[in-house]
């Protein structure tokens, strides 16, 4: 975890816990008084709340009682099983958890030495890419003497009420918190990468290979750390925390607490009619209603398997609200799952690693084109380069990419009835390889990928993309909305993602003496044909140079061919309008490459802007000889330097 952490609204810890040990009072938060606007700000509860500590409540209150675990919580009044389920998921990892409750320790209730207790605690949650410490007082929210929202099922245990109430600060009330996300709050409790997934979109339920594509993945992910939720969404004609006829909560967030593949032996293959089990476990927040289909309590599969292999396969049950599935039978009883992966950026690590940067950025309007970073999704042909622009470059022959665009917590504008999230998206280009300003017209640049356009706080893609350089352009659906955001970007090696900010070539004093461009030219090479052949087996490794000025772009070597698909893309800025643009053919050798060929292009703006295809010469003028082969291009030229 970063060393650095911010503190909300600027209380620090130990010294108001200080203060009230020397004048021996119990602490009463100023920024999250025990009044109704702490509570709500539109519908009160249905009953006076009265705020009590935990004191009032029982004999002998402790943070923990014989530890964490997952099974310590029960959902209240509030509409926030999403926050029960992601403190269910976090109780089940200690290096998480703990980063959490920071010194959960010294925050204890010490029975020994009262007088060190100040009724202060503190809380650590991953806001918009900073960690931040949250302070609360122990006045919690009761009706008869019962606490109304999160609470445990140990009477003298307060970790997830005191948590929710932090949590709750943060958002600006406990009913800011109602209808929430579980993937948000483990996002907030971790710094995770959260991914949703639609297993009816994704016909998860229908297609095998799909299925077994996702329990691999779900497998990787709870090994390695990460958390995992599910829920199913009400269909027109029911309604939220209606049950399904298997036993299942409508609208419910339910956390995945264990996922099995399972060999079976020879008197089990027998019994089930196949080798292998895929399994996935899960709990219920509410700690009671469970799932009564195949491998349920009470259910024929549980006859058909002993103790001792239930232990062996590990097909255990620890509490109640928990119960086994086939992966099969999730695939088709819900329908939306939470992922949040653990992204493990560690040197240090026996498992796969990956490189991160991140970036803030900002929509934001102005009536200048060239100045206006707020331009909607793709479908707004005129303004959609008019958004941020971010460059990276993919340096393996291709590499997995991971994409995670967070827009700010909105909650905090309930209040204003602008709560909601706004739908965003982005979109991925391929582009020139040698691209440092803005990108101005699609032209030669290939679209490689599209993420979903949604309201959720976060939108996730993973990709496998080629060598090359790339611009990310992160968007709202509708132009001119204003509002921040984070960009994550994970690769196996680093991507030097930075922000495009100019629109061209800045005017310098060295400018003045070598003369400013004037004129910019876009080429793309997108294959050579008819090459001469150059070893035994009739094949070559062709590459291309291409020359403009004083400046060189060289493509990937092709290999053991005579027709290569290049798709290389470059950009030119040029000083020297009459001065042409050379594309040479080479061949690649371990001692001395070969020129197999030229082609000289003026590449003025009055040239055809459509595919060509050119026949190779040899060195010197355009008219020199012509050898064997030839090459497809598009060139695009313009002595407006932002029209490209």
């Amino acid at each position: 975890m970063s060393s650095s952490v911010q503190l909300f609204r600027d209380q620090k810890y130990h010294e108001l816990k200080g203060q009230c040990i020397q004048q021996r009072r119990l602490f009463e938060d100023p920024e999250f008084p025990a009044s109704d606007e702490s509570l709500f700000y539109q519908s009160p509860p249905p009953r006076k709340v009265e705020w009590k500590r935990p004191k009032d409540l029982c004999e002998d209150p402790h943070l923990f009682v014989n530890g964490i675990s997952s099974h310590d919580l029960h959902q209240g009044t509030l509409g926030n099983c999403w926050f029960v389920a992601a403190c269910s998921c976090l109780a089940l990892r200690k290096s998480l958890w703990q980063q959490v409750i920071p010194d959960f320790n010294e925050q204890e209730w010490d029975p020994k030495n009262p007088e060190k207790y100040a009724g202060i605690f503190r809380f650590r949650f991953w806001c918009f890419g900073e960690w931040t410490e949250v302070v609360v007082d122990d006045l919690l929210p009761t009706m008869d003497g019962k606490l109304i929202y999160c609470h445990s099922n140990v009477k003298n245990e307060f970790w997830s009420a005191l948590l929710e109430k932090a949590y709750a600060k943060l958002a600006g009330s406990y009913e800011a918190l109602d209808g929430g996300s579980a993937a948000d709050a483990i996002v907030d409790f971790t710094g995770a990468v959260a991914e949703s997934i639609d297993l009816v979109q994704g016909k998860y339920g229908e297609i095998i290979s799909e299925q077994m594509k996702l329990f691999e993945d779900l497998l990787k992910v709870h090994k390695r750390g990460g958390l995992i939720s599910c829920s199913i969404t009400a269909s027109s004609g029911s309604t939220n925390e209606a049950e399904t006829v298997m036993g299942l909560v409508v609208g419910h967030a339910y956390s995945v607490t264990a996922i099995r593949k399972l060999r079976l032996g020879e008197r089990l293959i027998f019994s089930f009619k196949a080798e292998k089990l895929f399994m996935i476990r899960l709990r219920n927040p509410w700690g009671k209603r469970e799932w009564n289909g195949a491998w349920s309590d009470n259910s024929e599969e549980w006859k058909k398997v002993s103790n001792s292999e239930r232990k062996s396969l590990g097909l255990t049950l620890e509490n109640d609200g928990e119960f086994w599935m086939t992966f099969e039978d999730w695939c088709k009883n819900f329908t939306d799952v939470d992922i949040c992966r653990i992204v493990n950026t560690s040197y240090f690590s026996i498992h796969k690693t990956w490189e991160k940067k991140m970036m803030r950025g900002a929509w934001a309007k102005d009536s200048e084109p060239l100045l206006n970073r707020s331009g909607g999704c793709f479908d707004n042909k005129e303004t959609f380069l008019q958004n941020p622009q971010y460059v990276f470059d993919v340096k393996k022959t291709e590499d997995k990419v991971l994409v995670s665009l967070q827009q700010e917590d909105r909650r905090k504008y309930k209040k204003e009835g602008k709560g909601d999230s706004i739908p965003i998206g982005f979109e991925i280009f391929k582009v020139e390889d040698n691209r440092s300003y803005r990108l101005h017209k699609l032209t030669v640049q290939e679209r490689v990928a599209t993420s979903l356009y949604i309201n959720t706080r976060t939108v996730f893609l993973k990709r496998i993309l080629k060598q090359g350089r790339y611009i990310l352009i992160p968007t709202t659906y509708h132009p001119g909305i204003i509002t921040k955001f984070i960009l994550r970007l994970f690769t196996d090696v680093p991507s030097k993602l930075r922000e495009l900010e100019a629109d061209k070539p800045k005017m310098t004093c060295w400018s003045l003496l070598c003369g400013y461009p004037r004129r910019v030219t876009q080429i793309k090479i997108h294959s050579a044909e008819g090459l001469q052949k150059q070893d035994r087996s009739g094949g070559a490794d062709p590459y291309v140079l291409i020359k403009c000025e004083n400046q060189n772009m060289r493509s990937p070597v092709q290999h053991d061919t005579t027709s290569a698909i290049f798709n290389t893309q470059v950009i030119f800025y040029r000083r020297n309008n009459d001065s042409p643009i050379i594309v040479q053919v080479w061949n690649s050798n371990v001692l001395c490459d070969q020129f197999l060929g030229q082609a000289v292009l003026a590449a003025s703006p009055s040239d055809p802007r459509e595919r060509q295809t050119l026949q190779l010469r040899g060195r010197g003028s355009r008219e020199a000889a012509e050898v064997p082969g030839h090459i497809t291009v598009t060139v695009f030229s313009s002595d407006d330097l932002v029209e490209l």
